[in-house]
């Protein structure tokens, strides 16, 4: 068995696979320039453009019932829909004493 060289490989075309495209190929609508900084941060939001709109009690018992299975490591699957909806649909302490049996189930 001969040992494995890359000398022998000298006649192997080489492609650059961190070589920026042609900037007149890019399929975005406006080339980015170089220098100009595209990482920034968004601006706060502004309170007086919010919807003014309020979840309903069931509602936001069931994204919070949602929540807590998603950060106790159980991901609600679909097929667990029309349960998370019968059990929001419970009173609201109910949906509390779940939620903390999920909490401390970690």
């Amino acid at each position: 068995m001969t040992p494995w060289s890359n000398e022998s490989l000298s006649s192997c075309a080489y492609a650059d696979p961190y070589a920026a495209p042609d900037p007149h190929d890019s399929p975005w609508l406006t080339p980015a320039h170089i220098g100009d900084d595209l990482d920034y941060f968004l601006p706060p939001p502004n309170p007086a453009e919010r919807l003014g709109r309020v979840l309903a009690p069931r509602d936001e018992r069931r994204l919070a019932l949602n929540v807590a299975l998603t950060a106790a490591g159980i991901p609600p699957m679909p097929e667990d829909r029309a349960v998370i909806d019968q059990l929001s649909a419970l009173p609201a302490d109910v949906n509390t004493v779940l939620q903390r049996w999920l909490h401390h189930a970690l």
